[in-house]
């Protein structure tokens, strides 16, 4: 069984038998409310009153408060756990209520952080909440995670998790990892002695636009539960150092089949933050390191998250060169310029019929038809060509849900609409950053 190291865990890290007493009796730590609260732990020969004082003197931070964030803050809330930490800068969207069970109707529009502590302090205030309402960066993680004994990963996103990855096993500390998409789902537990990080098992992260995120693909809402529910187990064995632990195995469950796979990744000698020559050796720019494919290994962040002047991989801003992505102000800014550029939506239609740019002037053609009618709309809107080189080039936007399969379509027609004196980019963040960005005071 694999052990927490002793600068990771909690106080007292000695294997324990429930039953011990330790200066006594064992229960008397806790008061009658809470000897009711917890008594089928005190009832479990791996808890008893020795293991729930193990719970009450650790900490855990919790990594977003969505789909998987929620069932795992709400358990470990429930199960007792001295500390908990909540970080998130998002609120709460409609969309998000069919998996994210720490939230409800009337919290639409409210930061999940807050919304989340309402919830939590309900369900167990004698619970030392930590509510951190910002984004896990290159330039607080080692201080955020610094806090506590263990992490939870609850993020749906790469630079995330690697950031986390990173994070946690230059400060020795384990972490839990969880992901979900359609009907399956992923568990893992990083960083224990002796055993395989997150780098180990992916190297680099997959291309970008190649793995589709929930808003594109979907997500059963159920299965958040149970691998956010599975994410708290793992933590709280962790503390209490019994059973098998999820180290050095990666769980894959398929919903729909009702199945669960297993593989065992061991750490790699070779591997370039747990390896036996560590060149990672201080946080790097994660958006930069997925957004090239994982070129990117070295070079600190500054203050502000931003790569440093040493980090290899950024554009140069003064190459003249356009930018590929364009924020939700620029655009704005250009759909009401004397030449506003093409704007297309390239969603499903179920998205577009629950909100659009119409208003704005976008244009509806899915991606699956994107490639057959893209340049008869170029046509349409700004001509054939034979413009003349010193003009300024047309430009076309595309925008999806979250910007992962417009920086595909976009990819894909770049040369294509370059050759004909056409500029696309598209909407970084996508849809869900406009309406974010808009809602903004």
């Amino acid at each position: 069984m694999n052990r927490t190291p002793k600068d990771s865990g909690p106080k007292d890290d000695a294997p324990f038998d429930a039953g011990e007493l330790r200066g006594g009796d064992p229960f008397a730590a806790f008061g009658p409310d809470e000897l009711h609260r917890y008594a089928r732990h005190f009832a479990l020969g791996e808890v008893g009153g020795e293991g729930q004082r193990r719970i009450r003197e650790s900490s855990v931070l919790v990594v977003g408060a969505g789909g998987l964030g929620s069932p795992a803050a709400l358990y470990l809330t429930a199960a007792g756990i001295g500390r908990l930490g909540v970080i998130d800068e998002d609120r709460v969207e409609l969309s998000n209520l069919q998996r994210q069970i720490l939230h409800g109707t009337g919290d639409v529009g409210r930061p999940k952080v807050e919304s989340a502590g309402d919830r939590l302090r309900e369900m167990n205030p004698g619970v030392d909440l930590r509510l951190h309402r910002e984004r896990l960066t290159s330039a607080n993680a080692m201080q955020r995670i610094a806090d506590y004994d263990l992490v939870v990963d609850g993020s749906d996103n790469f630079p995330t998790r690697y950031l986390v990855n990173d994070a946690c096993i230059l400060q020795g500390k384990p972490w839990v990892y969880g992901a979900v998409l359609r009907w399956e789902g992923q568990l893992a537990l990083f960083g224990a002695p002796d055993g395989p990080c997150y780098r180990c098992l992916f190297r680099e992260p997959p291309p970008p636009g190649a793995v589709p995120g929930c808003a594109e693909a979907g997500v059963m809402g159920a299965l958040t539960g149970i691998i956010g529910s599975l994410q708290a187990l793992e933590a709280l064995k962790w503390i209490l150092q019994v059973g098998d632990s999820a180290a050095g195995r990666l769980l894959r469950f398929d919903g729909l089949g009702l199945t669960v796979r297993e593989v065992h990744p061991r750490r790699d000698p070779g591997c370039p933050i747990c390896g036996d020559a560590p060149v990672i050796k201080e946080l790097i720019d994660y958006e930069w390191f997925c957004a090239t494919g994982g070129t990117r290994t070295a070079g600190a962040a500054g203050a502000d998250g931003e790569p440093g002047a040493d980090a290899p991989g950024r554009p140069d801003p003064e190459d003249g060169g356009p930018r590929e992505e364009m924020d939700p102000e620029t655009l704005r800014a250009k759909m009401a310029s004397a030449k506003p550029p093409l704007l297309i939506d390239i969603r499903e239609d179920w998205e577009w019929a629950a909100g659009n740019l119409e208003t704005l002037g976008a244009r509806h053609i899915p991606m699956d038809r994107l490639d057959a009618e893209l340049d008869d709309e170029v046509d349409r809107e700004v001509g054939e060509v034979g413009r003349e080189p010193a003009e300024e080039p047309a430009e076309v936007v595309l925008y999806c849900q979250t910007g992962v399969r417009s920086a595909r379509a976009m990819a894909e027609a770049r040369e294509r609409l370059r050759a004909r004196g056409v500029e696309v980019r598209h909407l970084e963040g996508g849809y869900e950053a406009w309406t974010r960005a808009m809602e903004e005071p």
